[in-house]
């Protein structure tokens, strides 16, 4: 009983609480904050959506969030400055909102996704997300060189006859596959808080690529950790106290 109301919950939470703050420091190295926004109401989106259809919401929260990370390249090419963010962000928001309230199981669920009850997860969202979030932590390991190049040097791919688009559209997969994950668990802005606040204060701080991946993740790690235990003894709905756990801690530290 124990394990499945406690344990569980957290170890599911901090594994993301190791993976969304290093991720969201490369998110931050190409100013894509908002994409990961955009990416965690799709995947809200998706979720209800699957529910009103008699899909397991998990596997349409991932879907959906899966199908705008490949096609972000597409959207971006065609509505520069952010505007494809904003405009699937807007979409997703309207569609969740809309079944949420036309659909009481869709209700429920949305209530869930937006606040973030962690303490809902169980042993299945517990592997889903450590299998995850292995794959992405190896993924981004791999991908991170030529990241960095394809942002310092610009050049470097086209002087040497490469193509970079196979490399920004794996990480604009790794990133939706990363934040519906968070969804699922945190909810749309426990999960946006962990990818944004923890890069945001590492950057303004850190010396170096590598000092500033490590401060983003031990202060992802501490607001979760101390979220979780303010959230369970004030019987709070996680997401919130997570992401004023982290403002309070940004406004201190900026």
């Amino acid at each position: 009983m124990w394990n499945e109301l406690f344990l569980l919950p957290f170890l599911t939470g901090l594994a993301l609480a190791i993976v969304l703050p290093l991720l969201g420091a490369y998110l931050r190295l190409r100013d894509e904050w908002l994409a990961a926004l955009s990416y965690a109401h799709i995947a809200a989106a998706g979720a209800l959506l699957a529910l009103v259809s008699s899909l397991p919401p998990a596997a349409g929260g991932i879907g959906t969030a899966l199908a705008a990370g490949a096609g972000k390249r597409f959207f971006a090419a065609r509505l520069s400055g952010g505007a494809s963010y904003a405009l699937l962000l807007l979409g997703s928001w309207s569609v969740a909102v809309l079944l949420a309230a036309n659909h009481p199981l869709a209700e429920r669920l949305g209530h869930a996704l937006f606040d973030g009850q962690l303490y809902f997860a169980d042993g299945a969202t517990l592997a889903l997300v450590v299998i995850g979030g292995a794959i992405s932590l190896l993924a981004l390991r791999a991908l991170s060189r030529s990241l960095l190049l394809a942002h310092l040097y610009p050049d470097f791919f086209r002087i040497r006859g490469l193509r970079a688009w196979p490399i920004q559209l794996g990480f604009d997969v790794l990133a939706a596959l990363c934040l519906a994950l968070a969804t699922m668990s945190l909810g749309v802005m426990g999960a946006f808080a962990l990818v944004f606040i923890p890069p945001w204060l590492a950057f303004r701080r850190a010396a170096s690529w590598r000092g500033g991946l490590w401060r983003a993740l031990v202060i992802g790690l501490a607001a979760y950790l101390g979220a979780f235990g303010v959230a369970l003894w004030l019987d709070q709905p996680f997401g919130p106290i997570l992401a004023l756990l982290l403002v309070g801690i940004g406004l201190i530290i900026a």
